[in-house]
């Protein structure tokens, strides 16, 4: 065989082949592992679910290696510098978490939601509480209103991660199981459905387990599809109203304090300090009145650190994402959706 036709052969012939013995060691038969032989069972017995259909499913599983890399031990936090670290490697300063999600183009991307969806978020408003801005927000900062749901697809990728050895099997185990009651509720095919790479889906990135708890027909079409606008509305409004959330109280204000770097208290989620205790800090605003306990906030910007009051409301926020950052950029981006909006009506 001369080097032409060598050429033209590999090209023909063998790549196409490599391809697909690649392509095909990605498929895995998980139906052959007695862990989720038994999974298979319990769906039958205790939800009716038909074993064909289950062993079909789980016998051709699109492995994702990609993600179990996201689940093995981290580093205890015990310090405020140990949270000053691990917040640098995972979101970057401050500095770098504001840009990416609290730019004004995305402020007026969600000035537009909130217009085009008037009805929606003002019907969310009157039956749970919520502001139609932070509901937007959420909706904004999760998958910027529609645009970026995710692109793993969501059966595969918690099969690997409830099946495939990692940190967190016992959790995602259960998340793949209320996966599949919600598309057996729903009438969904659980192949069809993305998301993230952990399993969240839709506008607002639910993990499964919220699903069933929160999540709602908000349109009344007889499923529960966080693709469409106005189940994703409803969704995040229930989500807030049922974690405890009150319209009446403000969630956040900046506070002042000496120096600028600040490690005087323990900041973060776990804390809370009567304002009595926090001698030295106090609100920049004279309009903040909430008498509760409040959580303390840093944000680490390149040159110094950014001090806030965190209210019940920026706790709600957080159970979302236990990211101070998160609630914060929720906070803000909430805050600016609003004066847009104002500029349109």
């Amino acid at each position: 065989m001369d080097y032409l036709m060598k050429k033209i052969f590999l090209k023909l012939f063998l790549i196409p082949i490599l391809s697909t013995s690649i392509f095909a060691n990605n498929i895995k038969d998980y139906t052959k592992n007695s862990e989720v032989q038994e999974f298979i069972n319990e769906l039958v017995e205790s939800y009716k679910f038909e074993k064909e259909k289950l062993a079909k499913l789980f016998s051709k599983v699109k492995t994702q290696e990609k993600v179990l890399k996201y689940y093995f031990p981290t580093k205890e936090i015990k310090t405020n510098e140990d949270l000053r670290k691990l917040k640098k490697t995972r979101y970057g300063t401050w500095d770098d978490y504001e840009e990416r999600f609290i730019g004004d183009e995305r402020a007026k991307s969600g000035a537009l939601f909130m217009k085009k969806h008037k009805k929606e978020l003002l019907k969310a408003y009157k039956k749970y509480g919520v502001q139609p801005e932070y509901i937007t927000a959420i909706i904004g900062i999760e998958s910027q209103y529609g645009k970026h749901t995710g692109a793993y697809p969501v059966f595969d990728t918690l099969t690997t991660l409830a099946f495939e050895k990692n940190s967190r099997n016992k959790f995602f185990k259960s998340e793949l199981k209320e996966f599949l009651l919600h598309t057996k509720r729903n009438d969904f095919n659980p192949r069809e459905i993305k998301g993230s790479y952990a399993g969240a889906t839709g506008m607002v990135q639910f993990m499964p387990s919220n699903l069933k708890k929160v999540a709602v027909d908000f349109n009344n079409d007889g499923k529960v599809d966080l693709n469409n606008e106005a189940d994703a509305i409803g969704s995040v409004a229930n989500y807030f109203y049922i974690s405890g959330w009150d319209k009446k109280i403000p969630v956040a204000t900046r506070v002042s304090y000496q120096g600028k770097r600040f490690e005087k208290f323990q900041t973060g989620f776990k804390y809370k300090y009567e304002r009595i205790e926090l001698v030295g800090i106090k609100p920049r605003s004279k309009n903040f009145h909430y008498p509760n306990k409040v959580h303390l906030v840093r944000l680490d910007r390149i040159k110094y650190d950014e001090l806030w009051y965190g209210t019940k409301n920026f706790y709600v926020i957080g159970t979302y994402n236990r990211s101070t950052y998160y609630a914060m950029a929720v906070y803000q981006l909430a805050k600016k959706i609003k004066s847009e909006y104002k500029k349109l009506i």
